[in-house]
């Protein structure tokens, strides 16, 4: 069920809102609970008993960790029992067809559907036995609650990754008032807008281009399918992220926020840190602090850093851990080679400007101007790795953005773009900029503006409303991971 969807904005939500406010306080974490499980099972009913699985797996996983010393073990069985769910449905068909490619084999097998959402639920999971692990949280005693933290449906199938610590008082004590409802609804408004008046209309573009056979484009055209993919990506996926900050707070949670307009950055690490946040963090927190750690505890450590010196080991041991985080960033990203390459890509311009110094901020207009385009062209390019099915498109649409490969076009660019398509994209591209960011923070007496505010707000919702009833077209790229 998509959050831009006729069923879950005029029937599912309203329903689910009417009977959280009616209940008492102690059956709203089980509307919750029942509410999320419908809406996963609406469109995955068959992979609700691996999400349940899941669920019973790190709830006796924490349990056992609190309770025996054989603590890191039991980590890791319960972390092996989350991860082979993830294996097994992501990254099965993969494997098997690279290793009927590579050894020309055959192997005859069923070709696995991935559940939604999976990646985001099983991270989550992961990060509850970890948490626990750490002595940062006590495990939870009710089930119940361990299981609308993992299934909670604002976040359930496109994050933002909550993890447990950020979560846990919320979860036992919690409050719901007027101004939190109605930030919450605000902030629903903004995010339906950014995926169906600008994602959905990008994206159109966008699909139009990536879809002709890469001889039948040229430069003007493949720049303006990168470009309006990476604007369609940023609408869809923040716009995702803000319905479900904004669900979140109409229930009484408070999540961190996964976006902090990631196109203004002048280096792709600051990119980073404001591009899908929750899940940059997880990596972080989760993966290269620990690896990074390890490496520099062992005692191959020791002996490189007398031989090579402590700053040559310790560039050495960056890039390592930077290597194995971005490998498995991309990876998690999606079951294709064109994902891990996105992701070594990324993990190489932050390795660099690590080296360099290139990610420290420049005093002179013109040096903070040469940063911020070397950004949004790295940013840009990646994009197209990222979008295209195979590595050999993506390197043969490369060559075309730069005048290397020249295709036979059969159409003009007027064909990929109408009036409306070329506001999107000017109205996608000012937005990306903090201009607004106060605008649904309006506090006081100011009435006027308080009520300029709303009027905008309830256009946009009617605006965004008749545009899903009129379209047919509305995709949700992240999907596929």
């Amino acid at each position: 069920m998509l959050f831009s969807s006729t069923v879950f904005l005029f029937l599912f939500l309203p329903i689910v809102c009417l009977l959280h406010l009616l209940v008492r306080k102690e059956l709203k974490d089980y509307v919750l609970l029942l509410a999320s499980i419908f809406f996963y099972a609406w469109g995955e009913p068959r992979y609700v008993a691996v999400m349940l699985l899941t669920i019973i797996i790190n709830y006796v996983g924490a349990i056992l960790i609190s309770k025996y010393k054989c603590k890191k073990t039991l980590l890791l069985l319960t972390i092996l029992g989350d991860l082979s769910f993830l294996f097994y449905f992501k990254y099965f068909n993969f494997f098997v067809e690279n290793i009927n490619e590579l050894f020309g084999d055959h192997i005859d097998f069923i070709k696995v559907i991935m559940p939604i959402g999976i990646s985001f639920y099983t991270f989550q999971a992961i990060s509850y036995v970890v948490d626990v692990y750490r002595e940062e949280v006590e495990p939870q005693k009710n089930i119940y609650k361990l299981a609308l933290y993992i299934t909670l449906f604002p976040q359930l199938v496109a994050g933002p990754i909550v993890k447990y610590h950020d979560v846990a008082d919320q979860i036992e004590n919690r409050t719901v008032d007027f101004e939190k409802v109605a930030y919450g609804v605000k902030r629903f408004i903004v995010g339906l807008a950014k995926k169906v008046l600008l994602a959905n209309t990008l994206g159109a573009v966008a699909d139009k281009v990536f879809t002709q056979p890469i001889d039948q484009l040229d430069c003007m055209t493949t720049w303006l399918g990168a470009i309006c993919y990476t604007f369609q990506i940023y609408y869809d996926f923040s716009g995702y992220s803000d319905m479900a900050i904004g669900l979140g707070s109409i229930f009484g949670f408070k999540f961190l926020e996964n976006f902090t307009y990631p196109y203004i950055s002048k280096s792709v690490s600051e990119y980073w840190r404001r591009w899908h946040i929750s899940m940059g963090s997880w990596f972080r927190d989760y993966l290269f602090l620990p690896l990074q750690r390890a490496l520099s505890l062992s005692k191959t450590y020791g002996k490189l850093s007398r031989r090579l010196g402590r700053r040559k080991i310790n560039i050495l041991l960056t890039a390592i851990a930077l290597l194995v985080t971005w490998f498995l960033i991309g990876f998690w990203h999606g079951a294709g080679w064109s994902f891990v390459v996105y992701g070594l890509y990324n993990g190489f311009f932050i390795f660099l400007e690590t080296l360099t110094g290139w990610n420290r901020d420049r005093k002179s207009f013109v040096g903070r101007a040469m940063q911020h385009f070397y950004t949004m062209f790295v940013v840009v390019l990646g994009f197209v790795i990222f979008r295209s099915d195979t590595m050999n498109y993506a390197w043969h649409y490369l060559l075309t953005m730069f005048g290397a490969e020249r295709g036979e076009t059969m159409y003009h660019l007027i064909y990929y773009v109408d009036r409306i398509e070329i506001i999107a994209l000017i109205v996608g591209a000012i937005c990306s900029a903090p201009l607004c960011r106060k605008m649904l923070e309006v506090e006081g007496r100011n009435q006027l503006r308080i009520a300029a505010v709303n009027l905008w707000l309830l256009a946009l919702f009617i605006l965004s409303a008749a545009s899903i009833a009129a379209s047919t077209y509305n995709p949700f790229i992240y999907f596929r991971f």
